[in-house]
């Protein structure tokens, strides 16, 4: 299907059969109705990936049995893919990302960015030699009401920035679930295949990511302890960071798989002089805003008070609730813009996406907790 000139075709690496994450990002593009899934190599067993392709109604020859080969192929077509989006365990986001950069794609890559601080670094110098764009799925600062805390926050209605609480807590992995043999526990408890941050670079990343989205500010240093609850787990399942962010502002960061009777809590709260923000996933439709010395106030997405930024961002009437998938479709638009911007040599434009450089960021917080942890919570410096 040709979709004209202003549409993306795009390729995908991982997500194969019974995977959840690829399944929302190929939805999310959907949802923007400006991509074209044309290849992908979806899985490590070429059965399985051709099944994969046959749902999805890909050509079979542009389903691939591993990413070389389609990054080789879909380099050398002139209906090549433009953009790939790279939805595999972690320890296989920077060779992918590497082999579809060198073959002059665009990257859309899942967090965290790499497993080691170094290959992040190798990978943004790659990213300026080759002058492609590349993009990191951190999807929480795609919800109108965290566009609408951020401008808050920015443009002074909470004066100066004190103090930044975030948490992510979830309760799936309290008990030994790799040991049942779930694919999505077991890679993200093994060492190899998530890096050295267990529930830290799967969760703990975002909740770190919205704190500094949220409030522009940058964390300088941490005192991290990362603990493994369930017995003969290899990485930590809980983390708990103290942070210090530039211009005096203080933090903590909560990070937990092993909260019992938590979903997906991602909250976070900034404390000003002036008054302060509150937000709650899964209550996304709503923002608490508390002013010194006046009453508390319910900021709804779409509704009286909220800022033109939000209102940008914000795609239902209020009342019609919008959520993971709208504000993951989001992300895919702001993306679409970028890379047609890039195609037709036009200046960027103003996007809330995630690149190369929080990526990067995101790895040097894991860098820098882990050498914390190992040092009994000592104060780190993230440079």
């Amino acid at each position: 299907m040709n979709m004209g000139p202003k549409h993306i075709r795009y390729g995908m690496v991982g997500g194969g059969p019974g995977a959840f994450i690829g399944a929302v990002h190929r939805m999310a593009a959907r949802l923007e109705g400006r991509y074209e899934l044309v290849a992908g190599a979806f899985s490590s067993d070429p059965e399985r990936g051709q099944t994969m392709g046959a749902e999805l109604g890909l050509s079979p020859d542009r389903v691939y049995a591993s990413y070389q080969e389609m990054a080789r192929l879909e380099g050398a077509r002139a209906d090549g893919i433009e953009a790939v989006v790279i939805v595999t365990p972690n320890h296989l986001h920077y060779p992918v990302a590497t082999a579809f950069l060198q073959a002059g794609m665009h990257v859309i890559c899942d967090k965290p960015l790499t497993t080691t601080l170094a290959d992040a670094l190798a990978l943004r110098d790659l990213v300026k030699a080759t002058g492609r764009l590349f993009f990191v799925t951190y999807t929480y600062g795609t919800y109108p009401m965290v566009a609408q805390a951020r401008e808050m926050v920015r443009s002074g209605q909470l004066g100066a920035v004190r103090v930044v609480q975030v948490e992510y807590a979830q309760g799936w992995l309290s008990t030994a679930l790799e040991a049942s043999g779930s694919r999505q526990a077991s890679w993200r408890t093994d060492p190899a295949l998530a890096g050295d941050g267990g529930c830290l670079g799967d969760i703990g990343t975002h909740a770190y990511h919205l704190a500094e989205f949220t409030t522009g500010l940058r964390t300088e240093s941490v005192a991290a302890e990362l603990t493994r609850f369930v017995p003969q787990r290899r990485l930590d399942d809980n983390v708990q960071v103290m942070l210090r962010f530039e211009g005096g502002a203080r933090g903590a960061l909560w990070a937990s798989q092993v909260a019992v009777g938590e979903d997906n809590a991602l909250r976070i709260r900034v404390y000003g002089d002036l008054g302060a923000v509150s937000w709650d996933q899964e209550h996304p439709e709503e923002l608490r805003f508390a002013p010194l010395g006046a009453p508390p106030q319910t900021l709804r997405r779409g509704g009286p008070g909220v800022g033109p930024w939000a209102v940008g961002v914000t795609r239902l009437p209020s009342g019609h609730p919008e959520g993971m998938l709208e504000s993951f479709g989001l992300l895919y638009s702001e993306v679409a813009e970028a890379i047609l911007a890039a195609r037709d040599q036009r200046p960027q434009p103003r996007i809330r996406v995630a690149t190369i450089d929080d990526g990067v960021a995101g790895m040097r917080f894991i860098d820098a907790c882990v050498r914390s942890a190992r040092q009994n919570a000592a104060w780190v410096s993230l440079d």
